[in-house]
């Protein structure tokens, strides 16, 4: 069975202050069924990783660089992020993507960098509202898997979310049979270059103004096995309903 992940991503959010809001996440949710991770920025991380040592919250890097070290100023390691206590490290965001520049070819060399490093890689895909309105979402969908995703990957190593770029930050979600295509569409492309066994193993996130209040239908649809939560994850009383939502699916 398919382990259950709320993962939340502060994203360019959170100085020292916040901190306290782990301690709060983790007695909140100490009992919970499904695995809880945050990816605070960079500077974050170590920080991060010692307030939740003793709990089940895992950290999370929001990026990192394909090399292992080297003249790269400004950027960050697969293995700096794990030193610095991190389990996960989100890779190929649409926000990267866009901001960045950043091709399928590189997500692809940062998820190689990451599994060697050791860490499991959140890696992100989805359409812009271009693509969604010419009827375009599983071509590119299944092209973003296919050159993203590097051989050797399982459901111990690797997870994949499905962002749709229309949805985040805009409150706008998709419907359940929209979201339902794009996860059914993806389990079967992954079991088919993976083989079933790998295929049906890997968490399949949706990602996109997830909400308290919509997070329970969503979590209902075909092959949705959690969630990459932005801006709700950064305050307790918010992630918090959307983890126990996710603890009612699995029961």
């Amino acid at each position: 069975m398919r382990r259950k992940l709320a993962a939340g991503n502060w994203k360019m959010n959170g100085t020292s202050a916040e901190l306290d809001r782990l301690g709060t996440l983790a007695a909140n949710h100490a009992s919970a069924i499904s695995d809880i991770l945050i990816c605070p920025p960079a500077t974050l991380l170590s920080r991060a990783a010692d307030a939740v040592s003793r709990s089940k919250i895992a950290i999370g890097g929001q990026d990192c660089h394909a090399a292992t070290s080297g003249a790269h100023t400004g950027d960050t390691s697969a293995e700096m992020l794990k030193d610095a206590g991190a389990s996960h490290v989100i890779l190929g965001h649409s926000e990267r993507r866009e901001d960045h520049g950043e091709t399928d070819d590189m997500v692809r060399a940062k998820t190689e960098a990451a599994l060697k490093a050791g860490l499991i890689t959140i890696v992100c895909v989805g359409e812009s509202l271009a693509q969604r309105e010419a009827d375009e979402t599983l071509e590119v969908i299944g092209t973003q898997l296919a050159a993203s995703l590097p051989d050797g990957i399982t459901g111990d190593t690797a997870v994949i979310a499905y962002e749709p770029v229309w949805a985040i930050g805009t409150g706008k979600v998709p419907t359940t049979d929209q979201i339902g295509e794009v996860h059914d569409f993806m389990r079967d492309a992954l079991k088919t270059r993976f083989g079933e066994a790998i295929g049906d193993a890997l968490p399949l996130l949706y990602g996109g103004s997830v909400k308290p209040g919509n997070a329970a239908e969503i979590f209902a649809v075909s092959n949705v096995d959690g969630a990459l939560v932005g801006g709700a994850s950064l305050k307790p009383d918010d992630f918090g309903p959307i983890i126990e939502a996710l603890d009612a699916s699995a029961g």
